[in-house]
């Protein structure tokens, strides 16, 4: 860990009240894992939904090799009057226009879940509100918000409309300013969670059916892919849908395997220092034994191929 961020995290650890510790992946528990290599640091940063117990926050783990880890440390604690107090998750950080974007979705009594916007001048934070409360509709229940900037470099956000409101969970996209700090347009349709045949309904209702976790990929041939988890005859899994036009609206085709189905999901993609594609996800998917779990992966034949299944 380089010098100033070894000093942060310590900083952050004395707010908490407790030291920077080195762990594995497999002492982290975690779910929706988002990692944010910095090649100029030479480090990665993993962010996910877990936070202290009773002081809803987010915080960050950071390595230099993907397998020895330093942290937790706080990059996020909301300020005075914040309008959520509870179910803070899915933090993911995007670098955009020289800045670091968090997408994380917040509720309160009495408000709908959405995906707010937060910004840092560094990835370690400290993160601060940057759009004016969620970006998604206010009338909707919406999560796993992730940023998408299209080939004439307009910003948009890609989210799930929840299944607790729709039943049949959709999956949307509403374009974004392009400082980020509010939408700018309305929402669009993309698929619900029915068009994908392996999606089966929670809890063997056939009428609730589960959007989550979207993360956009460009293959190097030029396909746009998305990722997103659901489940299928009771397990959480991971699969893959691909834009018939490569543009962000579609049509998007599912593709009939998924990559992934073993009770995990909630994956993104990112190349480590050496160039090389991973998959990050969390699995199991209960249980309090949510881990991070990081697989090699390829681009093959318009979908992503993990390496034999196995973790790195």
């Amino acid at each position: 860990m380089s010098t100033k961020t070894h000093l942060m995290a310590m900083a952050f650890a004395a707010a908490l009240g407790g030291g920077v510790e080195a762990r594995t992946l497999d002492d982290i528990h975690i779910r929706d894992p988002f990692i944010l290599p910095v090649p100029e640091e030479g480090e990665y940063y993993l962010f996910g939904s877990w936070h202290p117990p009773g002081k809803p926050s987010f915080v960050t783990y950071v390595s230099e090799d993907l397998r020895n880890w330093e942290g937790p440390t706080t990059v996020f604690e909301p300020p005075e009057g914040f309008w959520s107090d509870r179910d803070y998750w899915a933090p993911e950080v995007h670098r955009y226009q020289g800045r670091y974007y968090m997408f994380a979705s917040f509720k309160a009594e009495g408000a709908r879940r959405g995906t707010q916007i937060l910004v840092a001048d560094a990835p370690a934070g400290p993160y601060t509100p940057h759009s004016d409360g969620p970006v998604t509709p206010r009338d909707w229940e919406c999560l796993d918000g992730t940023l998408y900037v299209d080939g004439d470099g307009r910003p948009w956000m890609v989210f799930c409309h929840e299944w607790v409101q729709v039943g049949d969970g959709e999956m949307c996209a509403i374009p974004l300013t392009t400082d980020l700090a509010r939408a700018d347009g309305e929402s669009v349709l993309l698929f619900r969670a029915s068009e994908a045949l392996w999606v089966t309904g929670l809890g063997g209702n056939e009428k609730n059916k589960v959007t989550d976790g979207p993360f956009l990929h460009r293959t190097a041939d030029g396909q746009l892919l998305m990722l997103w988890a659901s489940f299928g005859n009771g397990a959480y899994k991971e699969g893959v849908a691909r834009s018939t036009s490569g543009e962000i609206i579609g049509p998007w085709e599912h593709l009939p395997e998924t990559i992934y189905d073993r009770d995990g999901g909630h994956g993104m993609l990112f190349r480590t220092f050496d160039g090389d594609l991973t998959l990050s996800l969390h699995s199991p998917n209960g249980g309090g034994l949510e881990r991070c779990r990081l697989f090699r992966a390829e681009e093959r034949d318009g979908t992503i191929v993990l390496h034999g299944g196995g973790a790195k």
